[in-house]
């Protein structure tokens, strides 16, 4: 019975061979289509088609699942059962979170690697770092006055070098306060910054500040280029992060106040200073130091120069920064800044960056290339140099309109060729062009010195008679300024007077080329041509030489080279240059020092000079105008000093000018200050024998007309030409 029932239960359950595992399929019914063969041994992809009569027991009733039943269904046994579809899981808050932040893990996993693969492309650019050195700094050349006063700073960099410790607390700080607060705590790239800026213009729709760090800011300056490209940036990045593992906070700090670009050529925090404020850095207000900090965002626009209230309103932004970071008081702060209706005070460059500019020429001649920081010691007195400048400012102000010119120089040298005051024009802001040195013009009867040289030394005497009338060498006919003639006179009447006949018979008499000789050995160093209209100062010369040429008639005749250098040294005192008395020697026989010294004295005592006042010293000198008065001129000297003043337009425009008014008047002020203090002393020699003269020379006499000889250009002038 229990076998009988055994029995019943399991008298369904049969296996066939084709149930088994790994059994052929059981054929179909019916005629079958062939399987298709792959073409060409192509993949055969597997399916699930030979399970598809499987059935799949979810814990569902079929019937509600598939529909009325159209027949009894066989359940699968429990052996071929298969997992269905796992159910889905309700989208929960924590579940959006979370694949959010799967997803960002992601992207910032992918956005890294991007972001190195950039690095490594744009770092890869660069030079290996080992290689990697800051560059030098470009030599400055400081230039001093003969009692240590700066003149002014020369080379690319405008200024000297200062280190940290030098400058007052307020100074780095101010800087540190407005460009890169967390400058001390960040390694070279500020993260906190970039992330701030970033969320700052994403609200604003636009970049609305840059984020570079004080660090970056140096790489940029020293290694790269100004263009902003994403691969300048990164390598920006990887140089600044190299500084701050090779360099202390101080150092980078450092480099940064001594290298960045100020405006107007000027690089660093010296140079910016001595620019703007006329002081060294060490001795900024912080009122001063607020506006250079502040200037640094755009130094073309914002530097002490630029625009008023722009300049204000960075400096207040600037000095509340210091207060917010705790460096100064909200007290100090208030009191540092400018007042609504304050200007900015800044520094007017003066006439003695001619000086400097001359200076700087002569540089590559004394030393060769500078390569390190030097000291120029000069021969500029400081005062004179200010009194020159004033003299110069004043004449063209109150006389300038009036009598039509706009442009003066003036040249101040020891008889020894020491230059005590040199200035170039009337405004070095304006323009930069040295008229003392550089500029050529015609020195009209200025000139006329060398020729009456040539003919003291060819035998005459100041009172050689000579006859104030028309003449005709070779067909060019000089007249005399103002169209009359003196008939007989002295030589020391006509050089007084400025006769310009008598001084073209005397050049004619002597020869030009003994003119150009005696104007060389004085030391006139353009190039002369011997044509007859030399001797009306046709040919140009510069006020430098001019000046210089006038030395031996003042010193006893000896020839002087026009000096301001007098040693040139390292900044930590190696002399690399020393000044050595130099120059051609005795140039003038000391008789004919004593002839031209009585005719060039009567000059300012008769003649067209006589308005020259010096407070009782022994003085001589000789004016010249140049044709239409487009030169005016007077050089002058005592025992002590020579001067020569220059006056007119740069555009060679006629003036209402000579030589005997406005210039003499200058250099009348100018030497009455220079001679304050100073004994009095009397010119060389002292003429006073008439028997001098050699008895064999004979009269000069008027040359015949004879025949015509081919004219220049120069003679065409002289015929023109307008002498004093």
């Amino acid at each position: 019975m229990r076998k009988k029932n055994a029995g019943a239960l399991f008298m369904d359950f049969q296996i066939s061979p084709e149930d088994r595992v790994g059994a052929p399929p059981k054929k179909a019914r019916g005629r079958q289509a062939p399987a298709k063969k792959p073409r060409g041994g192509a993949r055969i992809e597997p399916g699930f088609s030979a399970f598809d009569d499987v059935a799949v027991d979810d814990g569902r009733d079929e019937r509600s699942s598939r529909g009325p039943s159209r027949g009894p269904q066989k359940r699968a046994p429990k052996g071929r059962q298969t997992r269905g579809r796992r159910q889905k899981k309700p989208l929960t808050f924590g579940r959006i979170v979370w694949k959010l932040i799967s997803w960002m893990f992601i992207l910032g996993i992918w956005g890294a690697l991007a972001a190195g693969a950039v690095v490594l492309y744009y770092g890869l650019q660069l030079p290996s770092a080992n290689s990697w050195k800051v560059p030098e700094r470009a030599a400055n050349i400081r230039i001093v006055a003969a009692d240590g006063q700066l003149i002014s700073n020369r080379g690319k960099s405008g200024g000297e070098a200062v280190s940290l410790h030098e400058l007052p607390y307020y100074v780095p700080a101010a800087f540190v306060a407005i460009e890169d607060r967390r400058f001390r705590e960040h390694f070279g790239v500020d993260l906190i910054g970039l992330a701030s800026v970033a969320l700052e213009s994403l609200k604003a729709g636009e970049v609305t500040r840059g984020a570079s760090t004080i660090t970056q800011q140096v790489a940029k300056n020293l290694f790269l280029t100004p263009d902003q490209t994403l691969g300048r940036k990164v390598q920006e990045a990887l140089l600044a992060i190299w500084l701050e593992q090779t360099y202390t906070k101080d150092e980078i700090l450092d480099l940064y106040l001594n290298r960045m670009y100020f405006g107007y050529e000027r690089y660093g925090i010296e140079a910016a200073s001595q620019f703007y404020f006329g002081k060294s850095a060490r001795n900024l207000s912080l009122s001063e130091a607020a506006i250079l900090a502040g200037s640094l965002q755009a130094p073309s626009r914002l530097n002490p120069k630029g625009n008023a209230e722009a300049i204000k309103a960075r400096q207040a932004l600037v000095l509340n920064a210091m207060a917010k970071e705790g460096y100064i008081s909200p007290e100090e702060a208030a009191a540092a800044r400018i007042d609504p209706g304050q200007t900015v005070r800044t520094k007017v460059v003066g006439g003695e960056s001619y000086v400097a500019d001359w200076v700087e020429t002569l540089m590559t001649a004394y030393i060769g290339e500078v390569k390190e920081d030097v000291v120029v010691h000069t021969t500029i007195n400081w005062d004179l140099q200010k009194e020159a400048e004033f003299v110069i400012k004043e004449a063209v102000a109150a006389h300038g309109a009036e009598r039509g010119f706009s442009q003066a120089a003036l040249v101040a040298m020891d008889v020894d060729g020491s230059v005590r005051a040199l200035v170039g024009g009337v405004d070095y802001q304006q323009s930069q062009y040295n008229r003392a040195v550089t500029a050529r013009r015609q020195p009209g009867s200025a000139f006329k010195p060398f020729v009456y040289l040539a003919g003291m030394e060819k035998g005459y005497t100041p009172d050689t008679i000579a006859e104030d009338a028309p003449i005709n060498i070779n067909g060019w006919e000089p007249k005399n300024s103002d169209g009359k003639y003196g008939g007989q006179m002295t030589l020391r009447q006509a050089l007084a007077l400025s006769r310009n006949t008598i001084a073209a018979l005397l050049a004619n008499d002597v020869g030009p080329d003994k003119v150009v000789d005696a104007a060389t050995r004085m030391g006139i160093s353009s190039p002369l041509q011997a044509v007859p209209s030399i001797a009306l100062g046709t040919q140009e010369v510069s006020l430098l030489e001019l000046t210089g040429a006038y030395a031996p008639f003042a010193n006893g005749g000896i020839g002087v080279i026009p000096n301001v250098i007098t040693r040139i040294e390292t900044v930590d005192g190696k002399v690399l240059y020393n000044a050595i008395p130099a120059g051609p020697g005795r140039v003038i026989d000391p008789t004919v020092v004593a002839q031209m010294n009585d005719m060039l004295h009567a000059a300012v005592e008769i003649g067209t000079g006589k308005r020259a006042q010096l407070n009782g010293w022994p003085m001589a000198g000789k004016t010249g105008t140049s044709q239409k008065a487009r030169d005016a001129l007077f050089v002058g000297y005592t025992a002590r000093m020579v001067a020569g003043v220059w006056l007119g337009n740069d555009d060679d425009k006629g003036t209402k000018l000579s030589g005997g008014n406005v210039p003499v008047e200058i250099w009348s002020q100018f030497m009455a200050k220079a001679h304050e203090g100073i004994p009095v002393a009397e010119l060389p020699g002292a003429y006073s024998n008439p028997a001098l003269q050699d008895p064999n020379l004979q009269p000069m006499e008027q040359p015949a007309p004879e025949r015509r000889k081919p004219r220049t250009l120069v003679d065409l002038l002289g015929d023109i030409f307008g002498g004093d």
